[in-house]
């Protein structure tokens, strides 16, 4: 018998995880359409300058170290 209420106990807690979950996602300030794509844009903006920046700094350093070791 013990094993069955300990079975029931964890199911309530679950959906009880579930509802407290529910109720702090209705306390999120959610941002706008005009927002979420503002920052989206400005993200991918900013990944793609530092990636031609760092894809410069390697291109840099592999040449340079075809001088170095090709003397």
């Amino acid at each position: 018998m013990k094993g069955q209420a300990a079975v029931k106990n964890q199911g309530r807690q679950r959906f009880k995880f579930i509802g407290e979950i529910i109720a702090e996602l209705k306390k999120v300030v959610w941002p706008s359409r005009r927002e979420a794509t503002y920052l989206t844009t400005l993200v991918i903006v900013f990944t793609v300058v530092v990636a031609i920046i760092l894809g410069v700094i390697d291109f840099g350093f592999s040449k340079l170290m075809n001088v170095i070791l090709l003397r």
